[in-house]
């Protein structure tokens, strides 16, 4: 029988890019995402390319209502999701906490924790018969708070507590859950935090070569083609360039040009 992930967040970045290498895989995929016009596109290009079933679904995450029809529908037409990708999640804004955007605040927090309890409820009964595996997409502001991050960074802390609180809760139905935290990735994800400012954005980048959406992807595919008794709980990944959620070479440069002053 042909597997089916699901993957939110599907019209660019890192989730276009775990649909495209499950669908290339010969697995069925069901994308999510707000844009109707990239979602059918998406579908368009990965059943032409692979032959394989892609479903799509337009909702935003954030959503509860949207949510649980718009999965309600899909278990008309498919009975199982073997893999669940909780890849929507945003930066929006950055900022001190006394100068913090209260409205950046909610969309980040309904997105980045909300948004991922709402589809991981939803999809689970569709799991729990066969087993499965759940991906959250974390960062590396999960594991270390950089300045003016304050709010972001507390959403994929909390992503990291979902993981493990997960884990313990699904052991009785062999579901893994795999926390995926990536650094600095050139993606659509700059953008949308300095809300299309696309020189502050590139800015973000400049002077190295950050992760690609599609190193992301061959590390989810990886973890998710283990053997049944396998489950890589947890893995922050950065470009060779940064060390962690806070230096990067071209802190390393700065402190250097410091020392020899």
């Amino acid at each position: 029988m042909r597997k089916t992930i699901l993957v939110t967040g599907a019209t660019s970045g890192f989730g276009r890019a775990i649909a495209e290498i499950f669908a290339k895989n010969g697995y069925d995929v069901c994308i999510t995402g707000r844009r109707a016009e990239r979602l059918d596109a998406l579908k368009r290009e990965l059943e032409t390319a692979y032959g394989v079933q892609v479903t799509t679904l337009q909702f935003d995450v954030r959503d509860r209502t949207a949510v649980v029809n718009a999965i309600d529908a899909l278990k008309q037409q498919i009975s199982r999701i073997d893999i669940l990708v909780n890849n929507a999640g945003l930066a929006s804004g950055l900022s001190t906490i006394d100068e913090g955007d209260m409205d950046d605040w909610d969309v980040m927090i309904d997105t980045n924790v909300k948004g991922l309890l709402y589809v991981t409820r939803q999809v689970l009964p569709m799991m729990k018969e066969q087993g499965g595996h759940i991906f959250n997409i974390g960062s590396t502001a999960g594991k270390l708070v950089y300045k003016n991050g304050n709010v972001y960074c507390a959403t994929k802390f909390a992503v990291d507590a979902l993981n493990q609180s997960m884990r313990i809760d699904l052991l009785p139905y062999s579901i893994k859950v795999s926390g995926i935290n990536p650094g600095m990735a050139e993606t659509e994800f700059s953008l949308v935090r300095f809300k299309g400012d696309e020189q502050r954005a590139e800015s973000v980048y400049r002077g190295f070569e950050p992760l690609h959406a599609e190193d992301i992807a061959n590390t989810v595919y990886y973890c998710a083609t283990l053997p049944a008794h396998v489950c890589i709980n947890d893995l922050t990944i950065t470009c060779t360039n940064q060390a962690n959620g806070i230096y990067t070479v071209k802190d390393s440069e700065k402190v250097n040009t410091a020392n020899k002053g």
